[in-house]
């Protein structure tokens, strides 16, 4: 062979495929680029050291371990469409007396080539707008923007080392496909699929089964911490539902179609019909993808958004006064200390309360079995009837809801914050209290509605009674025998000196007590910027990088169907059919697939809805409305994109099949 030979065929081939291999290495510089800087973001020093620094630190690192496993999964997806592409390609070779060593050697060079420029290129524009990633991080987050400009080794090392990975996985899965087969197989690679497919009734069964019970988890669901745990298995059940559905069932029903004889045999139902069953089994895993891609994309853009714009109500979700004091296990005297301290703090700091409130209680995790309650084990707090129990004494309610509300010694006021008690009793153990009323709202401590359990609020006449149940769920004489103290106020003044008073109230109870907190908005503020403002850039990120593998799925699926479909056309055209018979049973067919992606991502979002709403809680959002307002544009804009992106991969697709019958 002569010296250069493989590299100059390596470039004629990549230049003779530009139309698959362009997009692919438009792909791959982009997963690079956003690779290094998602973990130039994460080792950055300019975010400095601080513990809020630290959790948006792992929250990038986590962010650059999505991109990688994606990067992985996603350009092994794409280079397997190439290289069946070029199944015939390499036969040809192979019949032409090149041995399959010397094809070997070309697709080395051809992956070196791809590979070289992809991190060169994308590495070099990483760097570049890595300075303006980290000033729209910083904006997003509220940080002090600093100058400088860093190029951290780890994360150049680490891209690298990535990437070169992934290239030497695609080459070997390359070689291994070119050495496995015979040439004569290699030059019908393209062809594999025009035979029929058959019914895989099981496979249709499996996933019915599994999108039904992935669908029955997300409706059923009713408490966040059950969302924890049982949202991940969701997605998996509905993940596998789609897979199976879109290669089994949707040929399943499509010949179930072909069976009914009157709907058959008319003129564009025969062709639609029988067009999409060899439509189906060609593109179905590409279509799959697109519908979980889809739905990602949506779910992450939608989630992290609306919790981004409602930080505020998040904030006043966790924290329904500017100054919140709770002390726990405190005596009476202990109590009256904690007033003096804070009325002292405020006449120092010249600021007056309003809109307070104040309560003593008591707290139990209970495992609940219906109206009855029992004390529950550490181990008992996965289960799903773990229940919170909060018992507060008539007098403190009374003065905070300012009502005047009388109980007797067996009597009580039942709030249900989450969860249901049926009946007109509730008992704990031996304990029986009869409900008087049941009340149906509680203006005074908002936070109580962002519990991830079931959570009851129970309003008893006096503290002896609360003493008694505590009896009767402990079965003896617990050391928990103080109730807590939870102070809550609104002050007048600016940003700086409510954090002040914050920060004085803490110093002074740890003099009272070891078992306090005090804490408020503004000394929250910046952490839940932090949190929430690191979850809605990732959720950009990784929302872009979404896209762009929809695009580039849905541009090789218009490709793959182009050239599988112009023959099919051509024998149509043969066979008597018009020109403007064709391209009606074109637009239908390619419309009806096109679109299914769409349709199932948003059939799966409106059935994820409720438990993605119960996860929100976990992050303090409980506005709903806000979520599904968030949750419509999102789907409106994708739409949109999604109708553009097909308006432009349409064009190639009728450029390669109108090749032919045009």
């Amino acid at each position: 062979m002569r010296k250069f030979f493989y590299s100059r065929l390596a470039i004629m081939n990549i230049k003779k495929s530009s139309k698959t291999y362009v997009p692919y290495l438009f792909t791959y510089i982009g997963t690079v680029m956003m690779y290094y800087n998602m973990y130039f973001l994460a080792v950055a020093k300019d975010i400095g050291s601080q513990s809020d620094s630290q959790s948006l630190r792992q929250m990038l690192f986590f962010g650059a371990m999505v991109i990688a496993i994606f990067s992985v999964i996603f350009l092994f997806y794409t280079n397997s469409f190439l290289i069946k592409r070029r199944k015939k390609e390499f036969g040809l070779f192979n019949i032409l007396g090149m041995e399959k060593k010397h094809i070997a050697r070309v697709m080395t060079v051809e992956t070196l080539l791809i590979t070289l420029i992809s991190l060169v290129v994308g590495l070099l524009a990483g760097i570049l707008l890595s300075k303006l990633m980290i000033l729209l991080l910083f904006k997003i987050i509220s940080f002090h923007v600093s100058f400088g400009f860093e190029i951290p080794a780890p994360a150049v090392i680490s891209t690298v080392l990535l990437f070169s990975g992934i290239s030497i996985l695609n080459l070997t899965y390359n070689i291994f496909q070119v050495y496995r087969s015979k040439p004569i197989q290699l030059l019908k690679g393209g062809n594999v699929g025009e035979r029929e497919p058959k019914t895989k009734w099981i496979l249709a069964s499996v996933g019915l089964l599994s999108l039904g019970i992935g669908y029955n988890i997300a409706l059923t669901t009713e408490t966040p911490l059950a969302a924890l745990n049982r949202f991940f298995l969701a997605v998996l059940l509905v993940i596998i539902g789609t897979y199976a559905l879109f290669t089994a069932g949707s040929v399943a029903v499509l010949k179930m179609l072909r069976r009914n004889k009157r709907f058959y045999y008319k003129a564009n139902h025969f062709i639609s019909v029988s067009g999409m069953i060899y439509r189906m089994k060609q593109n179905a895993v590409g279509l799959a993808n697109i519908a979980i891609l889809s739905t990602m994309v949506i779910v992450t853009l939608s989630t992290t958004i609306s919790l981004y714009v409602g930080v505020e109500d998040v904030l006043r979700t966790r924290y329904p006064r500017d100054v919140m004091v709770d002390a726990a296990n405190v005596s009476e005297e202990q109590i009256s200390r904690i007033d003096a301290v804070i009325e002292r703090e405020l006449a120092a700091s010249k600021m007056t309360p309003k809109n307070g409130f104040r309560y003593r209680s008591m707290e139990w995790m209970t495992i609940q079995d219906g109206n009855h309650f029992t004390a529950a084990q550490k181990s008992d707090f996965s289960r799903s009837q773990t229940a919170f129990l909060l018992l507060i004494p008539l007098e403190d309610y009374n003065r905070m809801e300012k009502r005047s509300v009388s109980l007797s010694s067996g009597e009580a006021l039942l709030y249900p914050l989450r969860g249901k008690i049926e009946g007109d009793t509730i008992s704990f153990n031996d304990f029986r209290l009869s409900i008087k009323e049941r009340l149906s709202s509680l203006n005074t401590r908002g936070e109580l509605n962002g519990m991830l359990i079931n959570s009851y609020l129970v309003v008893v006449d006096s503290v002896d009674t609360i003493l008694r149940i505590n009896r009767s769920l402990e079965g003896n004489e617990s050391a928990m025998k103080n109730l807590s103290y939870h102070y809550g106020f609104d002050v007048n003044g600016d940003r700086d000196q409510k954090i002040n008073l914050i920060n004085t109230l803490r110093s002074e109870m740890k003099k009272i007590t070891e078992n306090h907190n005090v804490d408020g908005i503004e000394s929250s503020r910046d952490s839940f910027f932090t949190l929430y403002g690191g979850l809605f850039f990732l959720g950009i990120f990784l929302g872009l990088l979404f896209i762009m593998a929809t695009v580039l799925i849905i541009y090789y699926k218009q490709i793959a169907e182009g050239y599988e479909d112009r023959e099919r056309f051509e024998i149509m055209q043969k066979v008597g059919m018009s020109r403007a018979e064709v391209k009606r049973a074109i637009r239908t067919q390619v419309l009806a697939v096109f679109f299914l992606p769409l349709v199932t991502a948003v059939i799966h979002l409106a059935f994820a809805f409720k438990v993605i709403t119960k996860l929100l809680n976990v992050f303090n959002l409980t506005n709903i409305p806000l979520f599904a307002f968030c949750t419509a544009i999102t789907i409106l804009v994708f739409a949109g994109f999604y109708v553009f992106v097909y308006i432009l991969t349409a064009r190639t697709y009728y450029k390669i099949v109108s090749f032919v019958s045009g």
